[in-house]
């Protein structure tokens, strides 16, 4: 580990990153000043494209990959064959409140990564035959499970290792934040979506009752069953949802109603177990009134896999710069505890990494908070996404130029 995390590469992946400092805020900006929903990325699209377009250092741009309008893909190859590193730039915000998950400090954060993984390489380990380096544009976090599709469609295929980090807040009431910490083996929870939709009979409310099938008393009955339900679950294991229809006149009995549930747990197994009592809340309703009930799966995110191996050298490279770290996340606890991302899909399916960095929030503002927006726009939000760019670029040029430690990073994933 000595010849990776030594304080002479670390100082080098920092002249690299602050080579392009100047470019690296502006990027950050412009995509917090622009925050866009789900799919509809197309200023941070054009934007993260164009910053490499103007560098001109032998990258190839790929602009709209695997069949998403906001996809991009972002490569520096050398030589043949090798290994593959991708980084993963989210870019998506949310609705009324902007960037309050801290999506372009992902997306800045696996920017610098992958230009100071790029320069690192070329200036130090010439003698490798061959590898790849990718930035991978994963638009729609936020619920609309864009790295599945990306999955779906080959984008991992081929890759050696994924690499991304989050930011998050300790929730101090005074703002401030204690060091750098990521979660480690365990993290963020597996997430069933689904779309429930009752079909009942219409009818005049006042002036014959009788006669209609009410879809929104299915939907009233499924909540309630769901929020008694509550009680009887595990502390770690999360139901929410909204009514998205409920009819359109109240002296209309409405034929269709409408509901989406989030159904959340540790792992894969558990959320089965979960998913099939909240299922049996639907059917008692439909039972109780008479609606017939259809089911949407809109997708499932899974658990997060963090590979040790990875985890273990992320956390010597900041801890030599004199960052807390630690291969867990209880002091991170309450800040994004009990959310889930798709990227837990991705490190079931390649050796991953999913960090967890704090940044400073207004009287400890959360994630999804307008506080947590304006903590994503600052400079000091920026100045610890490139602490963990340094950290994760350590860990992507020993990926690709030590065999021994990527055979090791491949055995951590077949055992998990």
């Amino acid at each position: 580990m000595a010849k990776f995390v030594s304080l002479e590469l670390i100082k080098s992946i920092q002249a690299a990153l602050q080579n392009y400092d100047t470019q690296l805020q502006e990027i950050n900006q412009k995509i917090w000043s622009n925050p866009e929903l789900a799919y509809d990325e197309h200023k941070a699209h054009e934007n993260i494209c164009s910053l490499f377009d103007n560098l001109s250092k032998g990258y190839n741009v790929r602009r709209k990959t695997y069949g998403l309008n906001t996809s991009f893909e972002i490569e520096y190859k050398h030589g043949d064959g090798g290994r593959i590193v991708v980084f993963n730039a989210e870019y998506d915000a949310l609705p009324g409140v902007g960037h309050a998950c801290g999506h372009n400090l992902i997306a800045t954060a696996s920017i610098s990564a992958f230009i100071a993984t790029v320069e690192t390489m070329k200036t130090r380990f010439l003698d490798n035959q061959g590898y790849t380096i990718r930035l991978l544009g994963t638009p729609a976090e936020e619920g609309g499970g864009g790295k599945l599709k990306l999955l779906d469609a080959g984008a991992y295929s081929d890759v050696d290792a994924c690499l991304m980090v989050h930011p998050v807040t300790l929730g101090h009431n005074d703002g401030s934040v204690q060091g750098v910490q990521i979660a480690g083996p365990e993290g963020l929870l597996a997430n069933n979506k689904i779309r429930v939709r009752y079909s009942g009979a219409t009818a005049h409310a006042a002036g014959a009752p009788w006669e209609g099938v009410n879809a929104l008393d299915a939907v009233v009955s499924s909540y309630v069953n769901i929020s008694m339900l509550r009680q009887q679950i595990l502390p770690t294991q999360r139901v929410h949802g909204i009514i998205s229809n409920g009819g359109d006149r109240p002296n209309v009995i409405p034929n269709t109603a409408t509901l989406e549930y989030y159904i959340r747990s540790p792992d894969t197994k558990t959320l089965k177990a979960l998913t099939d009592k909240v299922l049996n809340c639907f059917k008692g309703a439909a039972q109780a009134t008479g609606c017939k009930v259809e089911y949407e799966w809109i997708n499932s995110y899974m658990e997060l896999k963090n590979n040790k191996s990875i985890c273990e050298t992320y956390v010597a490279t900041l801890q030599a710069i004199g960052q807390e770290c630690a291969l867990d996340d209880r002091g991170l606890k309450g800040s994004l505890d009990g959310a889930s991302t798709d990227m837990g899909n991705v490190m079931h399916s390649v050796p991953g990494f999913h960090a967890l960095f704090p940044i400073p929030t207004e009287g400890g503002a959360g994630n999804h908070t307008r506080g947590f927006t304006s903590g994503a726009g600052s400079a000091e939000g920026y100045k610890r996404s490139i602490v963990c760019a340094t950290g994760m670029t350590v860990v992507a040029c020993r990926i690709l130029a030590d065999d021994k430690f990527a055979k090791c990073v491949q055995n951590d994933f077949g055992q998990a």
